[in-house]
C-alpha cells in the first residue's frame, strides 16, 4: 500500500497534492526521469547536459542547498547516530530550532 503525500500549501485554492514543476540538475537529465515526471503532470526544469549549465536554476536551488549545509554543520546530524528514527526526527527538530534561532536574532 503506497503513502498517501501530504497535500502542498498553495496561495490560493484547493491544495494540491504535487508540484507543478520540478528543478534539478543536470545529474538528472535522464530520458525516463523527464517521462516519469510528465506521466504525474509535473513539468521538469532540468539543464540538458552537454548544452546548458544549471546555473540557471541556481536561484531555486541554492536555498535547498543552502538548508542542508546548515544541518550538515550539527555534528550528532552529520551521521547518523541514532538507532531509532523518532530520535533522529527530534535531534533534526532541535537542530532547525537552533537554526531558525539564531537567524531571528543574529
Amino acid at each position: 500500500m503506497g503513502v498517501v503525500p501530504q497535500p502542498i500549501r498553495s496561495r490560493r485554492g484547493p491544495r494540491r497534492r504535487r508540484p507543478d514543476k520540478l528543478h534539478g540538475d543536470n545529474g538528472y537529465d535522464y530520458p525516463h526521469l523527464r517521462q516519469w515526471l510528465r506521466s504525474r503532470s509535473i513539468t521538469p526544469r532540468i539543464a540538458c547536459r552537454g548544452i546548458e549549465t544549471s546555473g540557471r536554476l541556481g536561484c531555486h536551488r541554492w536555498v535547498v542547498e543552502r538548508t542542508m549545509s546548515w544541518l550538515a554543520g550539527c555534528r550528532r546530524l552529520h551521521r547518523r547516530y541514532e538507532r531509532k528514527p523518532e530520535h533522529f526526527l527530534a535531534f533534526t527538530a532541535i537542530a532547525t530550532s537552533l537554526i531558525n534561532y539564531r537567524r531571528l536574532t543574529g
